[in-house]
C-alpha cells in the first residue's frame, strides 16, 4: 500500500529494544509496528524533503497549514508562467497508516506531474491510523476542500497560487489509500447541497490503484505474485485494514468494500467522469476492474486504464512512469 520500495533487509530502523510498551500486536516489516498499549513506531524508510527541494525547475512548491488543531497541512505545486490552471487535490498512499506528502518519492512524482499535466496540485497530509482511524482521513480530505473553497472566496493572503487557479475546474485524485480517500470525499461532497461548495466545481475523480478490500478473496488477491520489492502484499493489506477501520469492523465495511451490502450505490456517486488506473500485477487488480465495471453499469462515465507488467504504486516507485500523463481541463 505504501508508495515506496519495501526492502525487508532494512527492517524497522527504530528501537527494537523497546519493551515498556508491551508486546507487538501488529507489524508490517520495515514500515510500522504497533504495541499492545497503542504505541506506534514508524520507520524512516523514505526520506522526508522540504518543499524548497526542486526536482522540477519549472514548478514552485510551498507548504501551507490547513487546520492547526488537527495539524493538517498541504504542499502546493504551481507550474511557473501559467494562469487559470485546474487544481488537482491529491491524497498520498500508505494504507492509511504510513506515508507523507513530504516523502521524497511523492514530492518528486507530484512536481513532475504538475509540470507535465499543467495543473496546480494540492497534496494533503492527512492524519494517519491507527492513532486516527477512519473516518479521520476522510474528514481531513473534506476539510481540505472546504479550505480551498474559503481561499476561492477571500484569498486570505494566498494570492501567489489562488490567482493562478481555476476554481471551477477541481479534480480529486490519489493513489492506493489516497484513491480510497478521494472516492469517499467525492461521496461526501455529493451528499452536500450544491451551493455549499460554491464557487468550487468538481470536474472529475482520478483513482490510481484504489485501495479496497473485502472478506471474500478475489483471484488476483489469491494468485497474483507482485514484482520483487513490491509496495503491497495481501498480508500487508489485511494489516492496514485492521489498523485503519473502526475496531471490530470487517473488511466488508463500506469504507473498505464499496460493493458490500449496505454500501452506497455507485449510481449515487454524483461526481463524473471517473478514471481508474489499474496495475496488471497488483493484488488489487480484480477489485479495481470490478469497480470500473460496476461504475459503467451504474451509468457513470468511467475510463479504465490498465498498465501492463507493473505492480502496485509503480508510478512513484519508477520515476520514469509519466509518459501517459495528460493535461487537465
Amino acid at each position: 500500500m505504501t508508495a515506496t520500495t519495501v526492502d525487508p533487509s532494512l527492517s524497522l530502523q527504530i528501537n527494537t529494544k523497546t519493551h515498556h510498551h508491551g508486546a507487538v500486536v501488529e507489524e508490517i516489516e520495515g514500515l510500522i509496528r504497533v504495541y499492545k498499549d497503542g504505541h506506534v513506531e514508524r520507520s524512516q524508510i523514505v526520506p522526508f524533503v522540504m518543499s524548497s527541494v526542486a526536482p522540477e525547475p519549472v514548478v514552485t512548491s510551498r507548504d501551507i497549514v490547513i487546520d492547526k488543531p488537527t495539524n493538517i497541512w498541504a504542499r502546493f505545486y504551481l507550474p511557473k508562467y501559467h494562469k487559470n490552471l485546474p487544481l488537482l487535490v491529491y491524497f498520498h498512499g500508505g494504507g492509511f497508516c504510513v506515508g507523507s506528502t513530504a516523502w521524497s518519492c511523492y514530492h518528486e512524482f507530484l512536481a513532475k506531474l504538475a509540470a507535465k499535466a499543467n495543473c496546480l496540485i494540492l497534496s494533503v497530509n492527512y492524519r494517519l491510523a491507527p492513532e486516527n482511524r477512519l473516518a479521520a482521513a476522510y474528514d481531513d480530505g473534506f476539510k481540505a476542500l472546504m479550505w480551498v473553497k474559503q481561499q476561492a472566496i477571500c484569498g486570505s493572503g494566498n494570492e501567489w497560487w489562488s490567482k493562478q487557479c481555476n476554481f471551477s475546474s477541481i479534480f480529486l485524485a490519489g493513489d492506493s489509500a489516497g484513491a480510497n480517500i478521494a472516492h469517499n470525499v467525492a461521496i461526501r461532497l455529493n451528499s452536500c447541497q450544491p451551493m455549499s461548495i460554491k464557487p468550487l466545481t468538481i470536474k472529475g475523480t482520478i483513482l490510481i490503484q484504489p485501495f479496497f478490500g473485502g472478506e471474500r478473496r478475489t483471484n488476483s488477491e489469491k494468485y497474483t505474485v507482485e514484482p520483487p520489492r513490491s509496495a503491497l502484499s495481501l498480508a500487508a493489506s489485511d494489516t492496514y485494514w485492521r489498523l485503519a477501520l473502526p475496531p471490530g469492523a470487517s473488511r466488508d465495511h463500506p469504507w473498505c468494500n464499496p460493493r458490500a451490502k449496505g454500501s452506497i450505490q455507485l449510481g449515487e456517486l454524483g461526481i463524473s467522469p471517473i478514471m481508474v488506473c489499474v496495475a496488471e500485477m497488483d493484488v488489487l487488480r480484480d477489485r479495481n476492474l470490478d469497480m470500473c465495471a460496476a461504475l459503467a453499469r451504474a451509468g457513470k462515465q468511467v475510463e479504465c486504464v490498465v498498465h501492463k507488467s507493473v505492480g502496485h504504486a509503480f508510478q512513484v516507485l519508477n520515476k520514469s512512469q509519466l509518459s501517459q500523463t495528460r493535461h487537465l481541463r
